[in-house]
């Protein structure tokens, strides 16, 4: 119709040659009006991100000025983007930004493990506690403890003697629960719900295995383990953040450069091979990777809790489901999330320290049944 309207020659009962080509003209504004509300929404969705940023330095210098020893605020400042640690900076960077650095990573990986997890097994409720890694590196560290001596009670106070032996098997029976889910994917193809399930079988027989070395260990062994499984910040050092952030880095690179592949996927299976994504190796690499991810930071720190489901789900609330934005926004709410927390810890029955993973487990836990109920409505 389009077409032989422009073709047709001007009459008398034309209004002339403009009304010939108005639809384009109509068009064009339309896709102005378009261009214009796509804009704004891209710069709302920039707009939170920078506050996002914001937020997230406020919250990490008003942790760093936290503590027992009172430091001002100003100097607090200065130490931080001066990496000055002399005198009270010695404080700042070698005591409170060590604990805050790995909050601050631990946060960022177990978000964006959680948002890559929900996309490609389509799923809102996967994370890394779901698909069973955190009960496999549970029991890692438990069997670290109790056959291989890694943990001791020499005064009244339980501690691991021996982090890395610990850290090393929890790790490596992380890695075996994301081999049994993988393998079990490729021999039987199962789908992504189905992939859902299998993670919860595997978590249920980790967590028997866990109770039952729960049962055979001595009183020391059993305070070790309690305590490992807590999920504790305070484990952090520069070392162990070292690592952490060598593993993140290029984990999260990787998923922001397949973000369209995501958006892909998020509107469904079919629509994705149309577009060229090779749906099964997206999903292969992206358990592999949020896996590995997941098994580095619960094997230092432990269980801690529904970051993977919470800075997910508040951002996409926030900003939608677009990946370009969900991922940066997600990290960016994890690590805010998880200083809060830690800083929660610290001070609610102070001079005592709560472990961050009974913070976010207490908060995180109505937190998330809100968050279903609000979207079960919508």
């Amino acid at each position: 119709m389009v077409v032989l309207r422009a073709s047709r020659k001007p009459s008398d009962h034309d209004h002339g040659g403009p009304e010939a080509f108005d639809i384009y003209e109509d068009d064009e504004k339309d896709s102005n009006q378009v261009s214009k509300t796509y804009s704004g929404f891209v710069k709302r969705k920039r707009l939170f991100l920078i506050v996002g940023l914001i937020v997230l330095v406020l919250c990490v210098v008003v942790a760093a000025q936290s503590g027992p020893i009172d430091i001002p605020f100003g100097d607090v400042i200065r130490y931080i983007f001066t990496f000055d640690t002399s005198g009270a900076g010695s404080v700042v960077w070698n005591i409170r930004m060590v604990r805050i650095v790995g909050a601050l990573l631990a946060g960022v990986g177990l978000a964006v493990a959680g948002v890559v997890m929900q996309c490609i097994l389509r799923n809102p409720l996967a994370s890394p506690f779901t698909l069973g890694i955190s009960s496999a590196a549970a029991f890692g560290a438990s069997f670290a403890i109790i056959f291989m001596g890694a943990g001791s009670s020499m005064t009244s106070i339980v501690s691991i003697n021996n982090p890395y032996v610990t850290t090393i098997c929890a790790f490596f029976f992380s890695l075996l629960a994301t081999g049994s889910i993988l393998l079990l994917t490729k021999i039987t193809r199962v789908s992504a719900e189905t992939m859902i399930l299998a993670g919860v079988a595997i978590s249920v027989m980790f967590s028997a295995g866990l109770s039952f070395m729960q049962y055979i260990a001595t009183d020391s062994q059993l305070g070790n383990i309690v305590a490992w499984t807590f999920g504790d910040l305070g484990k952090a050092t520069w070392s162990w953040n070292a690592i952490i952030l060598v593993v993140l880095l290029p984990i999260v690179f990787y998923f922001f450069y397949k973000r369209w592949d995501y958006n892909a996927l998020d509107a469904g299976e079919d629509t994705a091979k149309g577009l060229g994504v090779n749906t099964e190796r997206e999903r292969l690499v992206g358990m592999v990777l949020t896996s590995v991810l997941s098994a580095v930071i619960v094997s230092f720190f432990g269980i801690i809790a529904f970051i993977g489901l919470l800075g997910p789900h508040i951002a996409r609330m926030i900003i939608g489901s677009d990946h370009r934005y969900l991922i940066p926004l997600s990290v960016i709410l994890g690590a805010i999330i998880l200083i809060i927390a830690d800083g929660v810890g610290q001070v609610i029955l102070y001079p005592s320290v709560i472990p961050v993973g009974i913070i976010t487990s207490m908060l995180g836990g109505p937190l998330f049944i809100y968050l279903l109920i609000r979207r079960y409505r919508k």
